[in-house]
């Protein structure tokens, strides 16, 4: 880890590989009704490469595990069959770090927390997460997770809702996704669909514990 990783006052981080024996963390295998395909776990993610082999971050904070359980308990009591699917949890801030260098000198460096004052996915507190139908296919949100491109932006969907470039069907798609997630009490961000936190970053960063 860089010496320069932060810690929150009073709030001693936790290594990774402790995660499984530390009692304030739930396995996202334990909450019902949510799938889960760890994108940064396989090279199937904008860096190309597995960055989190061999650790298990299937992981959330047990208070954003039960907000996403609530999620989820929501979403099947609207008769749809569609589920929640988590492509990102818990990212360990030397993952973090990794995602910061791999981006150097690109533009895809704004999507990213730097690493003094990190990511609320190290505190295992925020989730990347897209809606799968009654096979499992992904529901189409108008582009894949991880493009950074405007069109990504829920702030700017109405705009791109107008011109065509996004459907009524994957605005749709997008706004169940918030719905779901609104009733587990997490708030979306303005520029990824698929991103959202639970608790107040400001409070996160300050009153829970960082994974390392």
């Amino acid at each position: 880890m860089s010496s320069a990783t932060p810690q929150a006052p009073g709030v001693p981080p936790i290594p990774c590989e402790a995660i499984a024996d530390h009692g304030e963390f739930r396995h996202l295998s334990t909450i019902a009704g949510v799938a889960v395909d760890l994108r940064y776990a396989t090279a199937d993610n904008f860096a190309g490469r597995d960055l989190y082999s061999p650790l298990d971050c299937a992981w959330l904070h047990r208070d954003a595990a039960a907000a996403l359980a609530a999620a989820s308990h929501w979403l099947s009591g609207q008769q749809s069959g569609k589920r929640l699917l988590v492509l990102d949890a818990l990212r360990p801030q030397r993952v973090q770090e990794a995602l910061w260098a791999a981006l150097q000198g690109t533009p895809l460096l704004g999507y990213l927390a730097p690493p003094e004052r990190g990511s609320i996915h190290s505190f295992g507190m925020a989730v990347d997460v897209t809606l799968i139908d009654s096979s499992g296919l992904e529901l189409d949100m108008g582009t894949g997770f991880d493009d950074l491109s405007e069109k990504s932006h829920p702030a700017l969907e109405q705009q791109f809702l107008a011109s065509g470039e996004l459907t009524p069907a994957q605005v749709a798609n997008r706004e169940l996704l918030r719905a779901a997630m609104a009733h587990g009490g997490f708030h979306g961000i303005s520029h990824e669909w698929w991103h959202f936190d639970c608790g107040d970053r400001v409070q996160v960063r300050r009153n829970y514990a960082r994974v390392l």
